[in-house]
């Protein structure tokens, strides 16, 4: 059986390539609206960032979407944003693909 090619996205913190499952997409709109999107099929401009706390607290601190949208994020966003990687990471912990 042909392998699946995995694609490959690029996090927009550490500037490195992961599997496009181990990322979260974060979307804005055309009225500069700001959400994530766990489907990765929202309309608008998308960034990647990776499914980890640490990722997520660094975005946060440097206000990483600030500039790659150029516009301003507010706070509750990167709480919203940590709060679903944390989520996100401790489901992939607990039913790992065996």
């Amino acid at each position: 059986m042909k392998k699946r090619k995995i694609p490959l996205r690029k996090d927009i913190v550490t500037g490195e390539m992961f599997p496009k499952r181990e990322l979260v997409r974060v979307v804005k709109n055309k009225e500069n609206e700001v959400s994530l999107d766990p489907t990765g099929k929202k309309p608008g401009r998308g960034a990647y960032i990776g499914l980890d706390v640490k990722i997520a607290k660094k975005a946060k601190d440097e206000r990483t979407f600030d500039k790659t949208f150029k516009i301003k994020v507010a706070d509750e966003f990167y709480d919203e944003l940590i709060a679903y990687v944390d989520h996100q990471q401790a489901r992939k912990e607990l039913f790992k693909d065996e």
